[in-house]
């Protein structure tokens, strides 16, 4: 068992939260609006028993949690921390000020790990006299039903704490990409975007809606994916595998890059239609709703991932 700090409660913290004190750790909440802490908690409190009736928590809802409480101050939720994951606003100031703070309060072997999804560790941990300690760890939300965790080190992050970090994810029942340098966007916002630019393109130049689009990933290359990358897709769909696939099919790849250099603005006129469509699915009154029934399924077929890894096989 660790003792954890979550640091900013907010949705990814509080995510966060959960994941932690399913594993088994001790969890400190603590966030610079004092009355944060305990409104992610209640939060918590009404998300567990799902988790619990989807096999997800590993323990009864009242023991998970249990293992979380609401910290007054920024030094009680670090004391004695092992390990410190930051989910404070998107903002190299904010970050900047946060981590001189942790750096200082923080016992000198303990992990401060940022959730940025955007904002490379060099950009706010290079003045710290500790930045050898520090990551990124940047979830896939929300973390306690995807395992995926980007591990990112700066060009002065101590290797020892990236292995340590990924560990301690692993151990937590997630699933670390660790990336050996940074770069712009991590390997998770590339290939999101790498996926969204085409989609854009594909709509704002009439080929397909953006509902047929997702009916492409949804109910085609998504299904595929929930259990095996892309990777493993490619050398599956040919006879010799992946270097007979790249043989195969290379060239087609080849000729279509040249019409993948243009891009689209996604604010631009394309928006207007894309919008319009979403809202005949989901009206913005139900957006909510909506995400609730994302994570209810997201539960499902992360407990049926888990019965298929155990009946057939990862």
């Amino acid at each position: 068992m660790a003792r954890v700090g979550i640091i900013g409660t907010g949705f990814v913290g509080r995510a966060w939260a959960i994941s932690y004190a399913r594993a088994g750790h001790e969890v400190a909440l603590w966030d610079g609006q004092q009355d944060a802490p305990q409104a992610a908690l209640s939060y918590i409190e009404q998300l567990l028993p799902d988790l619990a009736a989807n096999g997800l928590l590993n323990d009864v809802p009242e023991a998970v949690r249990g293992r979380m409480r609401a910290a007054a101050t920024l030094e009680d939720a670090l004391a004695g921390a092992d390990y410190v994951q930051e989910s404070t606003f998107e903002d190299v100031a904010v970050k900047r000020e946060i981590f001189a703070r942790m750096d200082v309060i923080a016992p000198p072997g303990c992990i401060l790990a940022s959730s940025t999804s955007a904002i490379l560790p060099s950009m706010f941990t290079e003045h710290l006299a500790g930045r050898a300690r520090c990551v990124v760890v940047h979830p896939i939300n929300p973390p306690y039903l995807i395992p995926a965790a980007e591990v990112v080190p700066s060009p002065w992050t101590d290797p020892e704490v990236l292995q340590r970090a990924a560990q301690f994810l692993r151990e937590a029942g997630h699933a670390p990409i660790v990336m050996q340098k940074e770069l712009d966007g991590f390997v998770m916002n590339r290939l999101q975007g790498a996926l969204l630019e085409e989609a854009f393109r594909l709509v704002a130049d009439g080929y397909a809606s953006q509902e047929d689009i997702d009916i492409g990933i949804r109910d085609g290359l998504a299904l595929r994916w929930s259990f095996i990358g892309p990777f493993e897709t490619i050398d599956l769909n040919a006879p010799g595998g992946v270097r007979d696939y790249v043989n195969r099919y290379q060239g087609l790849y080849a000729g279509l890059t040249a019409q993948m250099q243009r891009r689209v603005d996604w604010a631009g006129p394309v928006l207007d239609g894309i919008e319009r469509d979403r809202r005949a699915h989901v009206p913005a009154d139900k957006l909510q709703e909506r995400q609730a029934w994302r994570d209810r399924r997201l539960m499902a077929l992360m407990a049926h991932k888990r019965r298929a890894a155990k009946d057939i096989g990862s």
